[in-house]
């Protein structure tokens, strides 16, 4: 902001100096011009007072001038070297007008006027002068002129950067503010700074953040209270089927419900600690571990549906800064919805890209029919068959610094874009 209102300014300064210096410095020339011509017009009035063309055959002495040249009533050259043997316009226009003529011809100077001689015109005097002289004095002041310009210029970029360094220090306040209250801290105080317009911003700003201060807190207070009320059935219902378990049930039925028991147990774990705000991106979780270990849980439901499981990393060491739990939630929802709504082989690969961690689940079915905003709407139900999974997964990425974006539609892919360690999320979504 300080570096366009300084170029706003300055560019203001410049056109504002240049209509007022450009007209201004062709006056002064004009000036100079007609003072020079002026002062040789007296010179030359002033020298005719000795010259006397009225007795013929006499020899018309010139004053010590070799700028001047005579001529009489025919307009024939009678003394003088500079002149034209025959008259020129200026020496016509004044035989035939009685009065002084000027002009100025390729930089010199030249006037004539008429010779007077017992009150009648006997001829015309003719002088001639170069205009170095009024040049030189034209070029001083333009180079003066070019001078005070260049200051006002300069004086005048140097006040916009002062009052753009005063406006734009209370906006870079109001910035700070909005990022900390961004960032989740609803106590932020916006500062003021005594112009009305910000002040509005900050107090508008202020009351935003005690509104979203309340909503969360109530929204917190909500998921907690209801993740503490699902930890109590669910416990429950984990002692029954350990009872039936412990009586002689051992079918694959009861496994499979006292896996799907833990695994909801592990997601209302995971909710509680999203809710109770715990700090994100302290966390250094490796990829490898987590998604091996989703591997081993995830290929049996795929292969009972024939359907293979691949997982893949192009840097085993990868770590990326998120809570584990959170990431393993993210990927099992990805892996329930291919096996869901999708098809064909799934593949799940970790993949660096540019300071972040991405993670790919891949099926070969064919997704042409929605967008990433159908997908990730918030929705009990839909034609599609898709629930609240793929929102609370993408709501768990962002809680913890990263994006879940729909990567590919032909075939289907889901990326989890992750920070990694020392790195930030990827801004720009990238297709597997």
């Amino acid at each position: 902001m300080r570096r366009r209102l300084a170029l706003a300014i300055a560019g203001v300064s410049v056109t504002a100096v240049t209509l007022f210096a450009v007209p201004l410095g062709v006056a002064l020339q004009q000036a100079y011009r007609d003072e020079a011509l002026l002062r040789l017009q007296r010179d030359t009035v002033a020298a005719t007072r000795g010259i006397d063309v009225a007795a013929p055959g006499d020899p018309v002495e010139l004053p010590d001038a070799e700028e001047l040249s005579v001529y009489d009533n025919r307009g024939r050259r009678i003394a003088g070297r500079l002149g034209p043997a025959s008259a020129d316009d200026i020496v016509r226009r004044t035989l035939r007008t009685q009065k002084p003529t000027d002009r100025v011809l390729d930089g010199r100077l030249l006037v004539a006027v008429p010779l007077v001689a017992d009150e009648r015109i006997t001829g015309a005097v003719r002088a001639e002068r170069g205009g170095d002289e009024a040049a030189k004095a034209v070029r001083g002041r333009l180079w003066l002129l070019l001078g005070v310009a260049i200051a006002v210029v300069g004086l005048a970029t140097l006040a916009a950067m002062v009052f753009g360094r005063q406006l734009a220090r209370p906006l870079e306040r109001l910035a700070q503010a909005a990022r900390r209250l961004g960032e989740g801290d609803f106590t932020v105080h916006a500062p003021r700074a005594g112009v009305r317009e910000v002040d509005e911003v900050a107090g508008a700003l202020d009351a935003a953040a005690e509104r979203l201060d309340e909503l969360i807190s109530r929204e917190r207070a909500f998921s907690t209270s209801a993740s503490h009320q699902l930890r109590t059935p669910l416990a429950a219902l984990r002692i029954e089927l350990e009872a039936m378990e412990l009586r002689g049930d051992d079918s694959a039925e009861l496994e499979a419900a006292l896996a799907q028991t833990d695994r909801l147990q592990t997601t209302v774990d995971t909710l509680l600690a999203v809710a109770r705000d715990i700090p994100r991106g302290t966390e250094l979780t490796p990829v490898r571990g987590l998604l091996y270990d989703a591997e081993s849980r995830w290929r049996s439901p795929l292969a009972a549906r024939g359907r293979p499981l691949r997982v893949r990393l192009d840097d085993p060491a990868m770590a990326a800064r998120i809570s584990a739990s959170v990431l393993r939630e993210i990927v099992d929802v990805l892996l329930d919805n291919a096996v869901r709504h999708g098809s064909g082989a799934v593949e799940v690969r970790g993949r660096r890209v540019e300071g972040s961690v991405a993670v790919d689940v891949a099926d070969e079915g064919v997704r042409d029919d929605l967008n990433d905003q159908d997908l990730f709407a918030r929705r009990s139900a839909s034609p599609s068959g898709h629930g609240i999974g793929l929102p609370l997964a993408r709501s768990l990425a962002r809680a913890e610094g990263g994006r879940l974006v729909l990567s590919g539609a032909a075939p289907t892919v889901f990326t989890l874009f992750l920070p990694a360690a020392g790195g930030g999320t990827q801004e720009d979504g990238e297709s597997h």
